[in-house]
């Protein structure tokens, strides 16, 4: 027997005849011509091996065969029905969930309290979810497709997959233990640093790392390396333990300069670009084009 072949099409021509037991009235139900119906169920038959329903001229009654299989027929339709409808329940979640990924709090000025509440107001009926992704991936959850946007530093990885705003863009200072000679002085070229340890993102990060470590303004001096981090707080412990230096946005300063730890200005280095991104195949998605229009709204 191919029972395996059976659909559930099938089956939910079976269960109609069954119940009225009447080709006909079966048709009408089911929106199908009584012949398609009638051959169709001899098909199923001749799947099974068995005949489902006994025609004469009196009408149609169920067989044997008839009878063991409405029950289980039934619950196989109920179980299916049910599964849709949880696909379908998932799908709407999913289209009115937004979740947004960051590797740290945007923190200035409260600017993800202000966008949430910008976005809710346009889109009440959307739920928003936050997902906290490591410094690993520099995408934030864009790149495996975990999250729908993302706050993330310029450059990206593959940027030519996605779309962004720039919300803050900030000069790099430098971060060092307070006990670093560097520390007494108010003003530094990056020069000064080039021969200082630095502390670097994991090398999945990649273009970002490398902004990080300011390879463009080492002139091909390649860098030293005192540890790898991939955290604010793996940071802190590495700057507190003496591993190295680091460059750090000015935005995010508060975040490590928790005791023991300072942060000076540096002459010689582009500014930082924090952005809110998304896939570029998501583009004219619209919740999507509502977080972004709530974050130019907020960044001004």
């Amino acid at each position: 027997m191919a029972t395996s072949d059976v659909h559930g099409r099938d089956l939910r021509y079976f269960v109609t005849v069954a119940e009225e037991l009447h080709f006909t009235r079966a048709a009408e139900r089911l929106y199908v011509s009584q012949p398609a119906l009638s051959k169709q169920i001899r098909a199923l038959e001749r799947q099974l091996g068995v005949e489902l329903f006994a025609r004469d001229r009196q009408g149609v009654t169920l067989t044997e065969a008839g009878e063991a299989l409405l029950a289980p027929a039934r619950r196989v339709l109920a179980a299916w029905e049910e599964a849709a409808a949880a696909v379908e329940e998932a799908r709407a979640a999913q289209r009115s969930t937004l979740t947004v990924g960051m590797s740290t709090s945007p923190g200035r000025g409260g600017l993800l309290p202000a966008i949430r509440s910008r976005f809710t107001a346009a889109h009440p009926e959307t739920a928003l979810r936050v997902r906290q992704v490591s410094w690993e991936d520099p995408t934030a959850g864009l790149a495996d497709g975990s999250v729908d946007v993302a706050f993330v530093w310029l450059p990206l990885p593959g940027q030519d997959r996605y779309a962004w705003t720039v919300l803050a863009e900030e000069p790099r200072l430098v971060a060092l233990p307070d006990t670093h000679p560097l520390a007494a002085r108010t003003d530094l070229a990056f020069t000064d640093l080039l021969d200082e340890p630095f502390l670097a993102l994991p090398r999945s990060a990649g273009v970002l790392r490398d902004h990080w470590l300011a390879l463009d303004a080492r002139t091909g001096r390649p860098p030293r390396i005192g540890a790898e981090i991939a955290g604010t707080e793996e940071t802190y412990e590495a700057l507190v333990a003496g591993l190295g230096i680091c460059l750090v946005a000015e935005g995010n300063a508060p975040l490590i300069t928790l005791g023991g730890v300072t942060t000076r200005p540096v002459r010689g280095l582009s500014p930082s670009r924090y952005a809110l991104a998304w896939r570029r195949e998501d583009a004219e998605r619209p919740l999507v084009r509502g977080y972004a229009r709530a974050c130019r709204e907020v960044a001004g």
